[in-house]
């Protein structure tokens, strides 16, 4: 009967019905198949969202729409530039540039590409960079978002598996810096090649401007970061507390925000944290129905019958993460085969951090490869172009990526090292 799980959550994918609808229907099938009482479709729900840490998840949406909503990707972006918009290409690597510092408050890539795409695609447009390249380049920036802290599905992946959230933050530090110049290099190469546009240098007085216009939204992400990383609160109250300085900045200081608007953000960060709840309460369901017909034990012997060679088990995980990726959205991609997947890398003693940062590159890389990555679908709506150019465009950075998870791959300790530093 697993068969018929899996063939009902397959078609539910390819008539695009929602990730949450497809896992709930396939559990739904299954259950009626083998007659098991419908009363484990709320328990296993709600034991699945029964976890302390995911209370987090609803404060750090809200205060990323707080932070966003209140101006700060404007100014974000302006101080990226005037930081960069003198070199060749300056615009498209102040849109990289932006992507790494907005990282910090969305934690999601297609947020990513959706706000900042909507500033920067038009701008350089405009300034007569080539449309597919300017969404190739939104999209592909934007994965760099969930790896630099702090990042929803490392707290998704620390939920599923028991690790510390402030080391898996700290473990994706360098890999996201690694992915952001590198895709910066290949930006630049690109730029020099087609003679893309330049602006004047920017002098000290801009940039500090532009800096103190970003500081308050800097200083949000390191009081985060280094109190989860202390031990000062938890997951869970750091994000209630980014939420009240999210507030604070974007009433007192940037202030653009005031009642009317606040209550929109509000309702809008409900509608998505109870859609991503619904999400992680069936995807619960259905991992247990996997586990209930010992899948994972299945796939685990298969792919350790095939090697027990660790860099080979990880290439063919490597594999199988992308081509989900390409398909599937992140969070239900880990909630689905990261408990699995992550039992066959501790067969072959692999740290389960350093797997973890694997496991969301590897899908963050998916959200861009063609043709079904859903940030190049959001950019080349924005930017009005044909998912077919901006695939075909976006393939340099596509390669720099892939580039970065080989490294990451190969080198633990590109994702032990801080955490090592900082919390042993």
């Amino acid at each position: 009967m697993i068969w018929v799980l899996l063939l009902v959550f397959v078609v539910c994918l390819l008539v695009r019905v929602p990730i949450a609808f497809a896992l709930g229907l396939s559990c739904l099938f299954y259950l009626l198949l083998e007659g098991i009482p419908l009363i484990v479709v709320p328990m296993k729900m709600y034991s699945g969202i029964d976890v302390f840490v995911l209370l987090s998840i609803p404060g750090f949406i809200l205060a990323g729409n707080l932070m966003n909503h209140g101006g700060l990707t404007a100014k974000i972006i302006s101080f990226c530039n005037h930081l960069m918009g003198h070199i060749r290409g300056g615009l498209a690597l102040a849109n990289i540039g932006a992507s790494m510092l907005f990282a910090g408050i969305s934690g999601t890539a297609v947020s990513d590409t959706a706000s900042i795409g909507a500033v920067m695609i038009p701008a350089m447009k405009k300034e007569g960079y080539d449309a597919s390249f300017s969404c190739a380049i939104t999209a592909a920036s934007s994965t760099v978002g969930p790896i630099i802290p702090p990042s929803v599905p490392m707290i998704i992946a620390a939920t599923l598996s028991g690790l510390s959230v402030g080391r898996l933050f700290l473990a994706g530090a360098i890999p996201g810096f690694l992915l952001g110049f590198g895709l910066m290099g290949i930006a630049y190469y690109i730029a020099v090649k087609k003679k893309y546009p330049k602006h004047p240098r920017s002098n000290i007085g801009q940039i500090a401007k532009g800096f103190l216009d970003t500081f308050w939204s800097l200083l949000m992400t390191f009081i985060i970061l280094f109190g989860i990383i202390g031990g000062v609160f938890t997951p869970t109250e750091a994000s209630i507390i980014a939420v009240l300085y999210a507030l604070m900045v974007g009433m007192l200081v940037y202030r653009k925000l005031n009642f009317k608007n606040i209550l929109v953000i509000v309702l809008d960060s409900m509608k998505t944290s109870a859609s991503l709840m619904v999400l992680v309460g069936f995807a619960n369901l259905f991992g247990w129905i996997l586990i209930t017909e010992q899948l994972p034990q299945l796939i685990s012997s298969e792919i350790l019958a095939f090697s027990e060679n660790k860099y080979v088990v990880l290439l063919l995980i490597n594999i199988l993460l992308i081509l989900v990726g390409t398909f599937m959205e992140t969070i239900a991609a880990l909630l689905v085969l990261f408990p699995i997947l992550l039992k066959v890398a501790l067969a072959v003693d692999v740290d389960p951090i350093h797997f973890a940062v694997i496991a969301l590159l590897n899908l963050m890389i998916g959200l861009t490869t063609p043709p079904l990555g859903i940030c190049l679908f959001v950019s080349s709506s924005i930017g009005k172009v044909s998912i077919g150019k901006v695939s075909m465009a976006g393939l340099p950075f596509l390669t720099v990526s892939i580039l970065v998870l080989i490294l990451v791959t190969l080198f633990p300790q590109l994702s032990l090292f801080l955490p090592d530093l900082f919390m042993d």
